[in-house]
């Protein structure tokens, strides 16, 4: 059901790994560089007319850069990259391409590491992409309120302390009774006159699986006294094809007023003169704005590599660095952001819009044999990790992604890209959880098109929306074959977005049921809110799915799926093998003669070609313990999620 047709913040809970804090960041087991590896050093102290030595270090990554460049033409060995502890400023992105010299050769790789990396010793080490906010003052005109000048600065997200600080909004719909025109909306409330700087503000929008921003452009005096609303173009007419008049209606929040500023920890940016912006800031109790640390996002990019199918950037691999203080400003735009899951559309030619894809604060398009692991993904305005266009062999193993603004993980053919092949991945061990913060319509691992990847024994929780989503965005066949999604924990999904799931599949994932994919030993749970979501969603046109050997409880339905018969989009050829689940169905939803919940016509059809075989029906009352005295339904939880020692090293145990 959740498929974009083109034609209340999220509470993110105290990170406790915080950059400002550190406790030992994860570590996977030690996977030590070659021991005749050429070592390179970089420290804060450093100075970048050293050597790069041990004694004499770099001073700052970019610096390390060039080094690696200079050598990996006629390289023998690995050439290692060690950063000793500290923050890392970032005044531009590290981007890195084949043609730069950035690859390994010769079967060696660049490996860029915190120093100790895997060992005891391993030292704290951030790359930031923020700048420091000082100067703080109590504001004249507004008691308990702080404010800083802090020049051009252009930014979504404020970090107070290490934690996320929360825009101003009134934290409500717009009151009044509403009526939606072709340049905005009008209400026969008075209220929305009385908002101070309204071009800052913006209307925020939440529904079943969709969420989206758009800008105000003026408040006026509307008929019988009431306000007209005027929006952002194209942002609206955009939104209007998408969402449709009746939903934009009913906007979930209004953002980003000085008059909002009422609530602790919320902040907002003054650009009523251009280039001499200010920050006013109502602090948490016990916060001091002479001392606090204060971090705005400046760079979009952290960590950036691209490549071709005949060129692809490779055999590079991060281990154990924090990847923090990234944003992304694109919703600000007057196009906005009229979005579903992790995409969001731009003007395109004629009257069709184009569909593109949430960036990465690190992200790699056309890469090979890329390893991310050990690392923390923190504060970040856009995704955390995204690999797009042709890439291969890439691995991400052993990764926190917490307090993130949109989705954790994205890869494969991604928007506006409808073809391309991305194959060989691997996504493991990882733990994501609390993730869109900003962007609710996202997933915590989304796998946009791609053969013979793997997504195995992560931990995916507390998420807006849904858990892991494969599949395409629009209904491209031919993508995706071979892909394993197997071994992990996913529970506390769809906490805001409805018409989601635990695994959300959809689309043509092979050509039969001996290539497509394989949903296997997943434990997925305690879910249940909303009107509408599924712990293992096969949807729209899914076709080719194997889901076996999974325990599913505590969703709106355990299984189940729109039949998109309307559209010769059907679901079918999906087995069911040895799976235990409660077989849930929402009241509002007649139960068919199979186990799922089935939606059926006008809206959906009957599913076709299901086969069920040795499942079985936990007890309704109590899935969990009735699952924990079966002795093969508890082997499928213990099993899941990341395995010995990362659990102890990303903090789960």
């Amino acid at each position: 059901m959740a498929y974009l047709r083109v034609g209340a913040v999220v509470s993110v809970m105290a990170v406790a790994l915080s950059v400002g804090t550190w406790a030992a960041p994860p570590a996977v087991p030690a996977q030590n560089t070659r021991p005749d590896a050429r070592q390179l050093y970089v420290a804060t102290w450093g100075n970048d007319r050293w050597p790069g030595t041990y004694e004499r270090p770099f001073a700052t990554p970019a610096r390390a850069q060039q080094a690696v460049r200079a050598g990996t033409a006629t390289m023998t060995s690995d050439i290692v990259v060690n950063l000793r502890g500290g923050t890392y400023r970032l005044t531009a992105p590290l981007r890195m391409s084949e043609a730069a010299g950035d690859s390994g050769r010769g079967g060696h790789r660049v490996v860029y590491q915190a120093y100790g990396h895997g060992t005891a010793r391993q030292e704290p080490v951030t790359l930031s992409g923020g700048r420091e906010i000082g100067g703080w003052r109590p504001d004249p005109r507004r008691r308990g309120v702080w404010r800083a000048d802090v020049g051009a600065l252009e930014t979504r997200q404020l970090y107070v302390a290490g934690r996320r600080a929360d825009r101003a909004s009134l934290g409500d719909g717009i009151p009044g009774r509403l009526k939606v025109t072709g340049t905005g909306l009008t209400t026969t409330s008075a209220v929305p006159r009385t908002w101070r700087t309204p071009r800052d503000m913006e209307l925020r929008f939440r529904f079943d699986y969709l969420e989206g921003r758009c800008g105000i452009a003026d408040i006026s005096r509307g008929p019988g006294g009431g306000s007209t609303i005027t929006m952002d173009q194209p942002c609206w007419r955009m939104a209007r094809e998408l969402y449709g008049p009746e939903l934009l209606a009913l906007p979930s929040d209004v953002e980003n007023s000085p008059g909002f500023l009422d609530r602790r920890g919320s902040w907002y940016l003054d650009r009523s003169r251009p280039g001499h912006h200010r920050l006013l800031y109502r602090p948490r109790t016990g916060e001091d704005m002479r001392r606090t640390d204060v971090t705005a996002p400046v760079l979009r990019t952290l960590v950036g590599g691209s490549g071709s199918a005949g060129r692809p950037v490779h055999d590079i691999a991060f281990k154990g660095l924090t990847f923090a203080h990234a944003g992304w400003t694109a919703p600000s735009e007057p196009a906005g952001f009229a979005a579903a899951w992790s995409m969001y559309l731009r003007p395109g030619e004629g009257d069709e819009p184009r569909l593109l894809t949430v960036p990465g604060n690190v992200a790699f398009h056309g890469a090979e044999r890329i390893t991310f692991q050990g690392n923390r993904f923190v504060h970040l305005g856009a995704q955390g990790l995204r690999f797009s266009g042709y890439s291969a062999h890439n691995t991400v193993d052993g990764n926190l992604f917490t307090d993130i603004s949109d989705g954790g993980i994205a890869l494969g053919v991604l928007p506006p890209h409808t073809k391309g092949t991305s194959r060989g991945n691997r996504v493991s061990n990882n733990w994501i959880h609390h993730t869109g913060a900003d962007y609710s319509a996202s997933s915590g691992i989304w796998d946009g098109g791609s053969r013979r990847t793997t997504i195995a024994h992560n931990q995916v929780d507390h998420l807006p929306y849904s858990g892991i989503l494969s599949g395409p965005a629009e209904d491209v066949r031919g993508l995706m074959s071979g892909n394993r999604i197997v071994g992990n924990r996913v529970f506390a999904t769809n906490r805001l977005l409805a018409d989601g799931g635990g695994v959300y599949l959809r689309g043509e994932q092979g050509t039969s049921y001996a290539d497509g994919a394989l949903v296997s030993a997943n434990a997925v749970s305690d879910s249940a809110w909303g009107i509408w979501n599924v712990g293992i969603y096969t949807d729209d046109s899914s076709r080719w799915m194997t889901v076996r050997d999974n325990a599913v409880h505590g969703y709106r339905a355990s299984i189940g799926g729109c039949s998109e018969d309307w559209g010769g989009r059907p679901v079918r050829d999906v087995r069911f093998h040895g799976n235990f689940w409660d077989d849930t169905v929402p009241d509002w939803l007649p139960r068919r003669d199979y186990p799922g919940g089935w939606p059926p016509a006008p809206d959906c059809g009957d599913p076709k070609n299901l086969e069920f075989r040795g499942n079985t029906l936990l007890r309704p009352a109590g899935p969990a313990a009735d699952c924990a005295a079966r002795p093969a339904c508890a082997a499928i939880v213990d099993r899941a999620g990341p395995g010995e020692p990362y659990r102890r090293s990303l903090g789960l145990e």
